[in-house]
This record gives C-alpha cells, structure tokens and sequence, in this order.
C-alpha cells in the first residue's frame, strides 16, 4: 500500500512563502509526476512528503495515517536524488545494501533483495565495481536499485535525470516506466521536463509559485488546460498565443494554437506573415512566420520542407483545435 493524501500544505522559510496550501490525492501504485519551472516548490513539495522539511500547517497522511510527526526513516519511504548520492568508497552491491544493514535485515534477506534489484535493473555486470568506474545512467540505477530494495510505500524521485545526456535519458526514462509496471508501486517524481511527465506519468500536477495550477492525465492537459500557463507548459513546441483582436475576433482576450494545428497556405490563411527562420529536425520542420500584430508563430510541419527566408505565407489554423482565453488567462471554450 502506498496511497498519500496532502490537504492544505503551506511551506514557509521565514517570510518567504513557498508552498501555498496544497491538496493531492495519489492512489496506491499511481506513477504522479510534479512539474513546473525552477522555483515553484517542486522539491519543496518533494522533502515535506518525505520529512525532511516539516510543513508550516496542513497534513500529509500515507495509507490514511498522519505523518507529520513521523521521521524520515519511518515513513515508508525511498528517495531517488539528482546527485546519485551513492558511497564511493563502496561497490555497487554495498551501495544498495547498505541501508538494509543500518536496518539489521537478515544477511539471507540483504542478498535476496539485492539479487532481485540487480537483475530487475541489469546490474549483474557491475556489482564489484565503485561509483567512479560507472557512467552517469549506471550510477542511476544503482541509486534506484538501492530504493527498489527497500520495498517501500513511496517512490520519491527528485530531477533523477537531470545529469544524463539525451540518450541516457531516454534510456533510463525507459526503465522507469518498466520499473513501475513491474513494481506496481507508488511513485512522485519531480521534474522541470514536460517531455519526462508526459511520457510517464499517469497524472500531472502542474505547479507555478508553489500553488497547484492543474492535475490531470497527460493528454486531459493538452488537450484541456485549464489557463495560459498550463497551456504553455504542455507541448512542444510550445503553444502560440495571439491577441484575438489581431486575428479580428471579439469571443475571446487571447487565442492559442498549437504549431502542431497550424498549415501553411501560399494564397490565404488566418494571418499573413513571412518566414523568418526554419529548424529542420529530421522527422519535423519548425518553420517561424512573423505575422505582425498577430505575432511571431511557430509552426511545426510533419516531415522535411524548405521555404525561403522572407517568403510570403499564410498560417492557417485547424478551427475545432484553437483555444480561447479571458482577460484573467483562463480557458473559456475550445474550438471556432
């Protein structure tokens, strides 16, 4: 069992308010990752849950029990940093059980659950070896590794992927989604990439300035967030947003289109621009159109294309996918 309930979090260091009353139900063997840009109270979140920061007011209960005054240690709970944190004086199998020692496990016990954390996570090969003789994604598994066999309540992963390059991202993103079908068990994990949560989570909660913007699945954010900010967050590239007056409509403050919605037209369009820079990714073209009061668009075509800088274009949107925006920049409908 590993559900958590959050009702009212506030996090305060001084006079400097960080959390602002959070409320989160995640269910027992849920995968929720929390994003948001540098600062909102990502990691904040993350430490109150494990206890390593106490709350200013509000509860955090896990299977229903109150554990605000419970100590890290007894929470039930496994934290995967950012920095590995892994002994280096220690090889990879010490590594992972060293804190079942510190815990008095039975040595029979030590070596079955490493055996399972070392083929779940294909460490066969490196057991002997110290932190210094293993790459960044090896040094990963072994931090996760050392929480799997823990067997915890909680999964609590901080940027874990932050110091990999781009394959080993992917990689390692990969063996997470593996990790948690197999485990079954409950994890929050906490990043800035909206890439990583779309990809992983089965829900989002989407943080600004330490307040919940939004949660839902990754394609109920998408395809419904609930303001401009949510809007922008999701999606890449991101979302174009256009003063409605520019396009000449009169239903809404502000209107969103995803690059992915847009076409281009020699003859006739929504908005006239001209191109002012072309990104060729392979399988995608990003082409960007200044298009004046309306704004500088992005458009993403699927496949390669070629235009000329300065070349005269219309953006034609897709109508039923345009978004619409109050004056306060919260979505008041979907479509033309």
């Amino acid at each position: 069992m590993g559900a958590l309930t959050l009702s009212g979090i506030h996090k305060s260091f001084g006079a400097v308010h960080i959390l602002k009353g959070i409320d989160l139900d995640v269910a027992d063997g849920e995968f929720v990752i929390i994003v948001g840009p540098s600062g909102c109270g990502k990691s904040t979140l993350l430490r109150v849950i494990a206890g390593l920061e106490d709350a200013t007011s509000g509860a955090v209960k896990i299977d229903g029990a109150d554990v605000g005054h419970t100590p890290p240690a007894e929470r039930g709970i496994a934290m995967v940093f950012q920095s590995y944190a892994l002994y280096p004086h220690l090889n990879v199998r010490d590594n992972m059980a060293l804190g079942l020692k510190h815990a008095k496990f039975p040595k029979e016990e030590i070596a079955k659950r490493v055996a399972q954390a070392t083929k779940m996570l294909s460490l066969g090969s490196y057991l002997e070896r110290r932190p210094a003789e293993l790459s960044g994604g090896q040094r990963q598994r072994v931090a996760v590794g050392r929480a799997v066999v823990r067997k915890p309540k909680l999964f609590l992963f901080d940027e874990p992927l932050s110091n990999l390059d781009s394959i080993l991202r992917v990689n390692t993103r990969l063996e997470l989604a593996r990790l948690h079908r197999e485990l079954k068990a409950t994890m929050i994990y906490v990043t800035h990439d909206q890439t990583e949560a779309m990809t992983l989570a089965d829900r989002i909660v989407i943080l600004r300035d330490g307040v919940v913007e939004q949660i839902g699945t990754p394609m109920e954010l998408y395809n419904a967030p609930a303001n401009v900010f949510v809007a922008g967050f999701i999606g890449s590239p991101q979302m174009n947003f256009i003063d409605a007056a520019a396009l000449g409509r009169h239903d809404a403050v502000t209107i969103g289109v995803r690059p992915e919605h847009i076409r281009l037209d020699p003859a006739a369009g929504d908005a006239a621009g001209a191109v002012t820079h072309i990104e060729h990714l392979g399988a995608d073209t990003n082409v960007y159109l200044d298009c004046g009061k309306a704004g500088l668009l992005t458009i993403r075509l699927f496949g390669h294309h070629d235009f000329d800088i300065g070349a005269k274009l219309f953006a034609r949107f897709e109508q039923d996918k345009l978004f619409r925006f109050d004056g306060d920049q919260r979505a008041i409908g979907k479509g033309a």
